[in-house]
């Protein structure tokens, strides 16, 4: 997953919905390698209520306030566990920084194949390679093999959350 990502609002439903995140060593006991962890609105085993009620709602409240959404990544680059390394705090930061100041609203985007989402060209002094994940791998077709393994877990775990979910959501 890039850096950083602009999300329309049909994606803040589909993330919101997806509730991705991975398990990581380091941050879970036994954990060895990073496992991929889906939970509903971050929260599913707390949801009375189908996923899609609070992800509209959180659209609606996104909508009204006319507020941006980012979707961040503070996890891997530049390889899979054991090649390339969590991603920078310093530069976590400074893209926090140009989304508080608004100048990341002004970046030029590009489309990252498979996950369809919108991802800034250029943010300060940033070494612009790292926004689209694929330029941070020596090994392509090990980028290209792992993205669409989780690109395949989002599906399959979306799965369960189609029926009662709008086509343009999905």
């Amino acid at each position: 997953m890039p850096p950083v990502s602009k999300l329309t609002k049909e994606q803040i439903m589909y993330h919101f919905i997806s509730g991705y995140t991975a398990k990581v060593a380091g941050t879970e006991m036994g954990v060895t390698d990073p496992v991929p962890s889906f939970s509903a609105c971050f929260g599913e085993a707390f949801l009375p209520l189908h996923p899609y009620t609070y992800a509209k709602m959180l659209a609606e409240l996104v909508e009204k306030h006319k507020a941006n959404v980012w979707l961040m990544n503070t996890g891997w680059s530049g390889g899979k566990y054991g090649v390339g390394k969590r991603m920078s705090l310093k530069i976590t930061r400074k893209i926090l920084d140009a989304i508080h100041d608004g100048s990341l609203e002004k970046a030029e985007f590009e489309t990252m194949p498979a996950f369809n989402l919108r991802v800034p060209k250029t943010c300060g002094d940033i070494d612009s390679k790292i926004f689209m994940p694929v330029n941070t791998w020596n090994d392509k077709a090990a980028y290209n093999d792992l993205t669409k393994k989780l690109g395949g877990l989002f599906i399959k775990n979306f799965e369960k959350y189609a029926s009662g979910t709008p086509k343009e959501v999905i």
